[in-house]
This record gives structure tokens, sequence and C-alpha cells, in this order.
């Protein structure tokens, strides 16, 4: 007989599952608009066992959203920079 892998959830505590007030968002945003503590807090949201899956999930989209825009942004500047030295170069 074949043994099959089952997958054990556990459930999580309904204070994770609680909904996340008007006020905590408010602090959550004012954090989050901080220069370099927001990436510290954006992945203590994300990762922490203890944070509403609510802020969890939108923490972990953010870090999301934030590599998608670096990653353009890094392409823009090197196409920019690359555009100012072919022009330099050949431009003389």
């Amino acid at each position: 007989m074949e043994q099959q892998a089952q997958t054990v959830s556990t459930p999580k505590p309904p204070a994770l599952e609680a909904v996340v007030s008007v006020g905590e968002w408010l602090v959550t945003l004012l954090i989050a608009s901080i220069p370099l503590v927001n990436i510290v807090m954006l992945l203590i949201w994300a990762f922490s066992e203890n944070t509403k899956l609510s802020k969890a999930n939108w923490a972990k989209a953010t870090l999301i959203w934030l590599l998608i825009i670096g990653a353009f942004y890094f392409f823009v500047v090197v196409l920019i920079l690359g555009g100012i030295g072919i022009l330099s170069r050949y431009g003389q």
C-alpha cells in the first residue's frame, strides 16, 4: 500500500485573524513612511508569527512591490547611464 503524505495545517490563533483597526492602520502607514525604518518593519511584519494575518499579507505585498519598483528603477538607471556613456564616447 502506498503511503500518502498529509499536510497538517495548524490553526491560527483568533487574535491573529482579528481585523486590523483604523488606528492601527494609521500607525502602520506612518511607520511605513519613514525611510529605512519602513524596510525593517515590513520585514518584521511580513515574517513575524505574532502579526495579524491581514497586516502580514499587506507587508509581504508591499515588499514585493518594492522589489519590482527597485528592479525597474535599476533598469532605467542602467539604460540612462549606458545612453550617456554611448553619447559621450561617440558624440565628440
